[in-house]
């Protein structure tokens, strides 16, 4: 059964926007939203994952859980998400240090 999914992207090639864009809508840069099966979705979120190189990317989706819903990364973000206890939570890590404003 086709569900709604929800592709949030940063900084991705254009091929890859490329694909996104043969499945889904593209309402503003960098978001997609489609109506897609798990398979296809699986198969879409894989070819994200292998080709996201510097940029990023969140998959959010339905799910049988307490949330109601799914989230993937892929890429190098600041948020994180963690498990604790079967909800899906998002840890924000540390900027990392900027050395002018170290006091020596």
């Amino acid at each position: 059964m086709a569900s709604m999914t929800v592709i949030a992207t940063t900084a991705i090639p254009d091929h890859l926007r490329g694909a996104l864009t043969r499945w889904m809508i593209e309402p503003m840069p960098g978001l997609y939203v489609g109506t897609l099966s798990a398979r296809v979705r699986t198969e879409l979120w894989a070819a994200v994952a292998a080709s996201v190189g510097d940029g990023a990317a969140v998959l959010l989706h339905p799910d049988a859980n307490e949330q109601g819903f799914t989230l993937h990364t892929a890429g190098h973000r600041r948020r994180t998400p963690i498990d604790l206890d079967g909800l899906t939570l998002i840890a924000l890590n540390p900027a990392e240090p900027d050395n002018e404003s170290v006091n020596p």
